[in-house]
């Protein structure tokens, strides 16, 4: 049984070496006062007012502003925590891992119902999102736990490009909240969500094929069932009438 402890991390992202430099500086300066539970909090809080931002926004652009500030908090305490956990050598790898993804899991229906009641992108587009987004998310749990390999990026985009994706996105916005294609006009957040449809479609199904390949390699079936199996499918059950 693979052990959350022991999973081989994956991060290849464009942002990942520098990110990851600039963690540890934050990390080492960071008051002892302040611990990782409190960075979680603060993430998972962010991502929230976040969410409320996009709600209220049509009647209140400037909450297109804090929305943007609040990805950057969110930003600091999700990617923080974890961090100064291992800096200081307090990590707690399980609790980590399920406080997270849990809060991953709550935050992202939060921003989405946020930017859906806010108008930035269609129910249909905002729940297509959220279904695969989850099913990839699933995947990932899937994965470390019976690969060992907890992935947190494909295609070099992990959360962090995400979110300034996102912010543009946002910035955007305040231009207009539509986008010209064909001689039509759509939400932009529908295009953009469309398009992250397909992307997170695509990264579920390859992720799916090659985990299962890797487990099927590691635990094949015993070669005597494998050859009754061809025995059976070459014609063995024949009757005679």
């Amino acid at each position: 049984m693979a052990k959350v402890s022991t999973e081989v991390r994956v991060q290849t992202s464009l942002l990942a070496a520098i990110e990851k430099r600039l963690l540890i500086y934050m990390a080492e300066r960071m008051p002892a006062a302040v611990n990782s539970d409190h960075l979680t909090a603060l993430g998972g809080i962010a991502i929230l007012l976040a969410g409320l931002c996009y709600w209220a926004a049509p009647g209140a652009p400037p909450m297109l502003i804090a929305a943007i500030v609040l990805l950057a908090i969110n930003w600091f305490g999700d990617s923080m925590d974890g961090t100064l956990a291992r800096v200081r050598r307090h990590e707690r790898p399980r609790y980590g891992f399920y406080v997270d993804h849990v809060l991953d899991a709550v935050g992202i229906l939060c921003l989405m119902g946020g930017l859906i009641l806010g108008g930035q992108i269609s129910p249909g587009i905002g729940v297509g999102f959220l279904i695969a987004y989850y099913l990839l998310t699933i995947e990932i749990a899937l994965a470390t736990h019976t690969v060992g390999t907890f992935r947190i990026s494909y295609w070099k985009v992990g959360p962090t490009e995400l979110r300034i994706l996102l912010a543009i996105g946002t910035l955007q916005l305040l231009r207009s909240p539509t986008v010209a294609l064909a001689g039509q006009r759509y939400l932009l957040f529908d295009v953009a969500g469309a398009i992250a449809i397909g992307a997170l479609a695509l990264t579920f199904a390859v992720s799916m094929i090659q985990n299962t390949r890797i487990l099927y390699r590691r635990e094949p079936l015993p070669r005597s069932q494998a050859i009754q199996r061809r025995s059976c499918g070459a014609g063995g059950s024949s009757l005679t009438v």
